[in-house]
């Protein structure tokens, strides 16, 4: 059995949100026909509890905590070197040094690098000489500047700088990488236009979802009251864009549902709710959760999901996950483009608040949302596999002949 290096900014162990999600599907892949060495960040403390079920799927591993508070004054050490500020953020000379270690005591035959911030540790020499392939995920450098836009200084600045640094950067990843991966053809096809160079080795491998975990045949307690029309949004509460989703929506659209249909309320699943999600919880049909230990119930029991995302990349889980419970599903264009061009079965777009409010107020009329669900979950079993979807990942792996590496103009960062 061969031996990979996989290197991840965040510990893919619970697969509790969208990145870790993939992560883990992605190494339950390779340790079954790799053995797998992991390196790791742990910025969530109560994952420590969760490290050694890792042990089934890797050989060894090296997980370094990340304090996100001391990282972010680390990062400041960007502003000085050019960097962009997610470099510094996840530095670590101890990470290092282990990844040094690794390379020198195991015959590693790939390199597997999730997130630009992690190619740090891979200098330029040593992705010459092992077969590298790194997932973007999503072209984070263009969401920094969508970011900016919606800023005000001197945060604009600051999100300008970090996606034009990180889009050299990435560009400078891809050169000296065997293959670049991203979420969605989407986000592959715009890599590719912003560097051109790179577009031959530029892929797009899809997410899946657990079909037979999330899946309507399980017996689920309904978590809401009777005869309550549940509208549920699910997602890591602390990440910007799910914050501005429902705030957006409770404060734009839901008033205008509730004064048609008092039954609606609208209930915010998710983990680490900002203090600013949190006051949503004062307003008129809102319910605030945080954590919970199965969003599945509320999932299964919702009259429909909500995914009211402004800004949005790549493929977006907690709409496949909603579309595998059986459940339809109101979102913007934003939060479907990752997934499929038009509308996939069972899902309505709306992309104005006026028209999510009056969207909402048709689904919750509608007699054939079971219908419109059974019709979504059909479209995620068949397309959005883990198992079918990463079995293109890991040919790259070994179906890269190293003739089609561009040549390397130069060494060093942008």
């Amino acid at each position: 059995m061969r031996d990979v290096l996989f290197l991840v900014h965040r510990i893919p162990y619970p697969p509790d949100k969208g990145d870790k999600i993939r992560s883990f599907n992605l190494l339950r892949a390779l340790a079954s026909e790799y053995r797998v060495h992991l390196g790791s960040f742990v910025d969530n403390p109560a994952d420590w509890t969760h490290s050694q079920a890792l042990d089934q799927w890797c050989a060894s591993r090296e997980l370094r905590s990340l304090v996100p508070w001391r990282a972010t004054l680390r990062s400041a050490r960007g502003l000085f070197t050019g960097e962009p500020l997610t470099d510094p953020y996840y530095n670590d000379a101890a990470m290092h040094a282990w990844v040094r270690a690794t390379l020198a005591k195991h015959e590693i035959s790939a390199i597997v690098i999730m997130s630009s911030s992690m190619a740090q540790y891979v200098p330029d020499e040593e992705s010459r000489r092992y077969r590298c392939v790194v997932d973007f995920c999503d072209v984070d450098s263009d969401k920094w500047l969508q970011y900016s836009a919606g800023a005000r200084w001197p945060m604009s600045w600051v999100y300008r700088r970090e996606g034009l640094c990180l889009e050299q950067r990435e560009a400078h990843i891809a050169r000296m990488s065997h293959a670049s991966v991203f979420v969605s053809h989407a986000e592959a096809d715009h890599f590719r236009r912003l560097h051109p160079d790179t577009a031959h080795r530029v892929h797009a491998v899809a997410n899946g979802v657990d079909t037979a975990t999330f899946s309507p045949a399980h017996s689920l307690e309904s978590p809401y009251a009777p005869g309550e029309a549940a509208l549920v949004f699910t997602g890591a509460m602390d990440y910007w864009a799910n914050g501005d989703a429902v705030s957006w929506f409770a404060r734009e659209a839901l008033p205008a549902i509730r004064a048609r249909e008092p039954r609606a309320r609208f209930w915010i699943v998710g983990s680490n709710p900002t203090s600013a999600v949190r006051a949503l919880g004062a307003l008129d049909g809102v319910t605030v959760t945080g954590r919970v230990p199965d969003v599945r119930p509320y999932l299964r029991h919702a009259s429909f999901a909500v995914a009211p995302l402004r800004l949005a990349r790549g493929v977006q889980n907690k709409v496949l996950e909603a579309m595998a419970m059986a459940r339809p599903v109101l979102a913007t264009s934003a939060a479907i483009r990752g997934i499929d061009a038009a509308a996939p079965p069972g899902v309505v777009i709306a992309d104005t608040a006026q028209d999510l409010a009056r969207e909402a107020l048709s689904l919750l009329a509608a007699t054939d949302r079971d219908a419109r669900g059974a019709a979504a979950r059909r479209y995620v079993t068949e397309r959005f596999a883990w198992e079918t979807n990463l079995r293109s990942f890991l040919s790259l792996l070994t179906d890269m002949p190293r003739a089609s590496l561009l040549r390397v103009h130069g060494g060093g960062r942008p």
